[in-house]
């Protein structure tokens, strides 16, 4: 297994490279620009004219070396591949379509949040249908003390919750250089791990290879994407990401762990959803911007180590998860 991971990690970080190269100076041709926030402008003046749907570049490879395994034999086409993969392009489609309406509209209201969200729950909806219809039964697992609760159809809405707010979680977290991709890095290495560790689940091992396919993927994109970056991975990327996220743990049983691994996603989001209950009551705002992240800059920190900080914060909840969700 070791050797396959190696391979498919090396592979993917490869193509990812070289479609980077390649794709960077079309999107700057055709000038699909990333449209800067106007809260930001002053401390990230310096990345206008940086080109975004960056998330094209650990897509493509990450689906082709699926494709390359599934001809050679070394992994199977079985239900749960074909759901996570159903995930990760349908979410990439929808950060897309935003995206493309962003640049053409050239402000940052793309989809409307209301469109956005419609579009998100259905994906979902297919999403819980094909899951059901596997034969899964609606239980939550706590692994730790080997614990299953049956919550009935309660099930479906918190399977339509993950899916949802992961996606949204990532999308929040891609607002500095090489953060969100650094994070969904060590996150994805993470359920990799668990993947191959669930070895009750049709298919584990090829939804493993696929995280890992996905780690080499992005780590060939933040060649491009680490500070400062040349290409930002855009709604494309950060909405699949998220989803994708969400879609393991919930194959895998391990939804609650995903708070865990996604620890700083779940506080970005946190701090958007504290900050807009408390100004509609106070009239008044609790952070100095959200998310999070943006808080740290208005505090003058350097960009460099609020990702650095985060990234050891995401590895840290990351090692705690795998120890005490997985190995004992």
């Amino acid at each position: 297994m070791l050797t396959k991971v190696a391979f498919v990690v090396m592979l993917s970080f490869i193509l990812s490279i070289v479609l980077g190269f390649l794709i960077i100076p079309f999107l700057k041709k055709k000038k699909l620009d990333q449209i800067l926030n106007r809260y930001l402008e002053e401390t990230h003046k310096k990345k206008s004219g940086t080109p975004t749907m960056g998330g094209i570049i650990f897509i493509v490879p990450t689906i082709l070396i699926i494709l390359f395994l599934l001809l050679l034999n070394i992994i199977e086409l079985n239900y749960s591949l074909l759901i996570v993969i159903f995930t990760f392009l349908s979410y990439s489609l929808i950060g897309f379509i935003d995206d493309y309406l962003i640049i053409i509209k050239n402000n940052n209201n793309g989809l409307s949040e209301s469109a956005k969200f419609v579009l998100q729950l259905f994906v979902a909806v297919i999403f819980f249908y094909l899951f059901m219809k596997a034969g899964n039964e609606p239980l939550l697992w706590i692994h730790t003390i080997n614990l299953r609760l049956d919550i009935g159809w309660l099930y479906g809405l918190f399977i339509l919750f993950v899916l949802v707010a992961s996606s949204n979680a990532v999308n929040l977290t891609d607002g500095l250089d090489g953060l969100a991709g650094g994070l969904s890095i060590i996150a994805f290495l993470t359920f990799g791990i668990i993947a191959y560790d669930t070895g009750w689940l049709e298919g584990y091992e090829s939804v493993a290879l696929f995280c890992f396919a996905l780690v080499g993927s992005i780590l060939g994109f933040l060649v491009f994407n680490a500070n400062p970056a040349k290409i930002f991975m855009g709604d494309t990327g950060s909405l699949a990401l998220g989803a994708t996220l969400g879609s393991i743990a919930i194959i895998t049983r391990h939804e609650l762990l995903l708070v865990l691994i996604g620890i700083v996603f779940v506080v970005e989001t946190l701090s958007c959803i504290i900050q807009r209950t408390y100004y509609k009551f106070t009239k008044k705002r609790l952070f100095l911007m959200t998310p999070i992240h943006h808080s740290f800059e208005k505090k003058g920190w350097d960009e460099h180590d609020i990702v650095k900080l985060f990234w050891i914060i995401g590895l840290i909840a990351s090692l705690f998860a795998l120890t005490f969700g997985v190995i004992i």
